[in-house]
């Protein structure tokens, strides 16, 4: 790749938002615009099952060192104008084999996206570094000791196309199992999931939504893609979802996705 990728446009992420009072959900009804029809399947889904499973810690580093390195990818400059400009921590520990991620479901108590899961992560403050400011969320978020992460790549940056703002999506590295305890302020759970249950079959589904006046990255004749990943009770999809299908695709090497 000669040429570091456009960020991808996605509809916007709020940062942490002013709290209300609101009861607590739990799934939330994706609202799906008229006329959604299904799109692709799974960038993964002619790999054999078995090229799926067993996904190491060590494997997942080597890919995204790998990716980033040759490539010489990194994020965009973010806008000097003012654009809000945030972070997500994608943190990953192996446990009996396989690679998990550790995901929350927001608070309904919060003023926007309430009862949708996300990375935690947050508003980068002026000067701050993409990496610091994923550790410094996570930490308020779900009480992530930042002593434990171990930073240094970043995936492909997206930007909100209501907003102009940047995530960038910061890898960090556990040895371990964390401890973890959910800020009911800010997040209703916190919980992680496998990779590998990730890229099974049946979980991920593409729909094509028709686009708006707006120009959208990825969109084709008035479509563009929405992914989304059914685990037991959650339904992951948005930023969220792109932030995984792209991190699955680096390391199960299916190609990057836009």
């Amino acid at each position: 790749m000669d040429q570091p990728p456009e960020p991808i446009e996605v509809p916007e992420v709020s940062e942490v938002p002013e709290a209300v009072e609101a009861p607590e959900a739990t799934r939330v009804a994706v609202p799906r615009p008229p006329g959604a029809r299904p799109g692709a399947p799974a960038p993964w889904s002619a790999l054999p099952a078995a090229d799926r499973r067993e996904i190491r810690l060590d494997r997942v580093r080597r890919a995204v060192h790998g990716v980033a390195r040759a490539a010489g990818v990194s994020p965009p400059p973010l806008d000097p104008r003012g654009a809000r400009r945030s972070a997500v921590l994608v943190a990953l520990f192996e446990e009996e084999g396989e690679t998990r991620v550790v995901l929350t479901r927001r608070s309904s108590r919060l003023r926007h996206h309430r009862g949708e899961v996300s990375f935690p992560g947050g508003r980068m403050e002026p000067g701050e570094l993409p990496a610091d400011a994923a550790v410094r969320e996570a930490y308020e978020e779900v009480g992530l000791d930042p002593v434990r992460v171990e930073t240094g790549e970043e995936l492909s940056p997206l930007k909100t196309f209501s907003s102009g703002s940047f995530i960038v999506p910061v890898v960090g590295l556990l040895g371990d199992r964390p401890l973890l305890a959910a800020n009911p302020g800010e997040v209703a759970r916190v919980f992680d999931v496998g990779l590998a249950e990730l890229a099974a079959d049946g979980v991920f589904h593409e729909e094509l939504w028709p686009s708006s006046s707006r120009a959208i990255a990825g969109s084709s004749d008035g479509w563009f893609p929405v992914w989304f990943f059914d685990i037991s009770d959650e339904t992951v999809w948005g930023a969220t979802a792109r932030i995984l299908t792209e991190l699955l695709c680096v390391v199960l090497g299916t190609g990057p996705q836009s």
